[in-house]
């Protein structure tokens, strides 16, 4: 006997969430009942594509849909991801997972308590570089990444820490298996009102270090991270989608010094948004575990929200030093 296809539907279809209702669409064992939009005419325009509902407001699809992407700005996510995971619906939840941690709390026993799949989009975790750098254990002594970006207007309603440097922050707890002990942070307004560039310093119980910067204002794109570990390191150029593994072979007859054996492995272009999608589908039927579950989700908007705030007390000293010193020159 066949398994009839999820039911699904897309919560907010600008930039991203139009594709995800693409990948639904496309999906042989999901149907795509609905798109929801504020704007009737975005709406209109992504169900027509896809030869299905335009729905202005999501409560209108609770409990006719078994599963459903929320792809809304973020001040949004909390509200409509409760009004679905209270009726027993699977949510997949753009990050960050929501503004506060005591909403991403909320959220997290909501779904536990009924039973129900939270995954987050943290996209990256599905780069194929990533991937095979993670089929095998690793054990992170020294990590460095590098997430830059040239400015873009579309993102501005949060910081770099939560547009850009979650996704490194994501990345770098579930690679090191050890709590977090202590975070140092810093930063600075360019373009925005906000943190447009932050660099962040995360030490770990075990004696790992993270040393993280992420930037919105770059003339170049990059999104590396560099894994040290005994006796080698690997680099995950994510942009790219190389992986490059470095590690100590033979000692050099002549020297008597090791050699360092490399390996490097170049992936196909990929639909990592694809994949993240049939990975949530196939969470939802109980096929594997959620890989970036609404706990994890959590777990990154904490340090995140840690980083931030340091930013920001770093930025209010710096401010006020500088008054102070325009107040003496003024003497």
């Amino acid at each position: 006997m066949s398994t009839p296809p999820l039911r699904c539907a897309v919560i907010g279809v600008g930039h991203l969430g139009k594709w995800h209702a693409a990948k639904y669409a496309q999906l042989p064992d999901t149907e795509l009942v609905a798109v929801v939009d504020s704007n009737a005419a975005t709406a209109q325009e992504i169900a027509s594509q896809h030869g299905c509902d335009a729905v202005l407001d999501h409560r209108n699809l609770l409990g006719k849909v078994d599963a459903v992407s929320i792809a809304t700005p973020t001040t949004l996510h909390y509200a409509i991801a409760r009004d679905f995971l209270d009726v027993g619906c699977h949510v997949l939840l753009e990050k960050p997972i929501t503004t506060t941690i005591e909403e991403a709390e909320a959220l997290n026993q909501l779904a536990e308590e009924r039973g129900v799949v939270l995954q987050v989009g943290h996209l990256e975790r599905f780069n194929a570089a990533l991937q095979r750098l993670m089929e095998n254990p690793l054990n992170p002594r020294f990590i460095e990444c590098h997430r830059l970006a040239p400015f873009k207007p579309r993102a501005t309603d949060v910081s770099v820490v939560l547009d850009l440097m979650i996704h490194d922050i994501d990345i770098i707890l579930d690679l090191v298996d050890s709590p977090l002990t202590e975070v140092r942070a810093s930063g600075a307004s360019i373009l925005t009102h906000d943190i447009d560039i932050a660099n962040a310093r995360l030490e770990f119980a075990d004696g790992c270090v993270a040393n993280v910067t992420s930037s919105r204002v770059s003339t170049k794109s990059e999104r590396r991270m560099r894994i040290f570990q005994p006796h080698g390191y690997a680099s995950v150029d994510f942009q790219n989608r190389i992986l490059a593994v470095h590690h100590l072979g033979d000692d050099d007859p002549g020297t008597g010094v090791p050699e360092i054996d490399s390996e490097e492995w170049a992936f196909d272009a990929s639909d990592a948004l694809l994949v993240e999608i049939q990975s949530f589908v196939g969470a939802v039927r109980g096929e594997h575990p959620v890989v970036v579950s609404g706990r994890a989700g959590q777990r990154a908007l904490e340090a995140a929200t840690q980083i931030t705030d340091l930013v920001y007390a770093n930025l209010n000293v710096l401010t006020r030093a500088a008054n102070r010193s325009t107040a003496g020159d003024d003497e």
